[in-house]
């Protein structure tokens, strides 16, 4: 079989009418003529959009919609300041507290925008995201003593941001049209995805791989959201307890021992 060579040469006739088909015959050396015939009415009038674009997020009460960012924020300093005392734990520089502050906060809910198709993330068109993060980094360098004394820090701000973005994720998850199921697990993986990050980074077993009660907290905040949605129920409200539900779960889990079941003999 011969490939493209100069011998080769390009031959279109016709013309096109609506209606009436286009033949177009190509000639391609020694290949011999090869016909062509399409429609022409079939010739797009414009541009397909793009598949890339994203789906447009459904509209949503102006309080929900505000308790949702106000949630993502404290959300973002919680974990932020978790990530950076971790960082300070292991006696990271600064620019390790920050780094760990940034990937704790953000990472999570970069996922979640990336797999909904938000784009760019939300914490890239809006700076007050990395603002709020570097702050908590900071907070957590200047101020690790008075943090630490509160004890179990890390803890208690790991189950704080916890609830806060299994809320916001689950709660964005649906606004996008998400059906229960993928916005479940939506809300779980921004709940989890920036602490996985974190405990990466520094070379630990992320806690949400652990025995410990850490997802299954976050997945009962998303069931909350979930049902109250189903039901009608006051938007706000169910926010605020579905948060609440992951927090209690998580600390209680903490302190009373609680963990998920292992593999028998492991």
């Amino acid at each position: 079989m011969r490939g493209y060579g100069a011998s080769s040469r390009w031959k279109v006739k016709g013309r096109i009418a609506a209606g009436r088909p286009t033949m177009a015959e190509v000639s391609l050396g020694a290949a011999g003529p090869v016909v062509l015939n399409r429609w022409a009415d079939e010739v797009p009038q414009s541009p397909p959009q793009s598949p890339t674009m994203p789906p447009l997020p459904i509209p949503m009460p102006a309080d929900l919609s505000t308790l949702l960012t106000v949630m993502d924020f404290i959300g973002v300093f919680v974990f932020g300041l978790s990530g950076g005392t971790l960082a300070v734990r292991k006696r990271l520089d600064l620019f390790g507290v920050l780094v760990l502050s940034l990937a704790a906060a953000l990472a999570g809910g970069v996922m979640r925008d990336l797999l909904i198709g938000a784009l760019p993330p939300a914490s890239l068109r809006d700076d007050r995201y990395l603002m709020v993060a570097l702050a908590a980094g900071f907070a957590a360098f200047l101020f690790h003593k008075p943090i630490n004394r509160l004890g179990k820090p890390v803890m208690v701000l790991d189950a704080a941001g916890l609830g806060l973005f299994t809320v916001a994720g689950c709660g964005k998850a649906l606004a996008y049209g998400l059906s229960p199921l993928p916005a479940a697990l939506l809300g779980v993986m921004t709940a989890c995805g920036g602490g996985a990050m974190r405990d990466l980074l520094v070379a630990e077993v992320p806690r949400v791989l652990r025995e410990e009660i850490y997802a299954m907290a976050s997945l009962l905040g998303a069931v909350v959201v979930i049902a109250g949605q189903r039901l009608d129920l006051p938007a706000v409200p169910v926010a605020v307890v579905g948060a609440l539900a992951v927090f209690v779960l998580r600390v209680v889990s903490v302190l009373r021992n609680w963990s998920a079941p292992r593999a028998p003999g492991s």
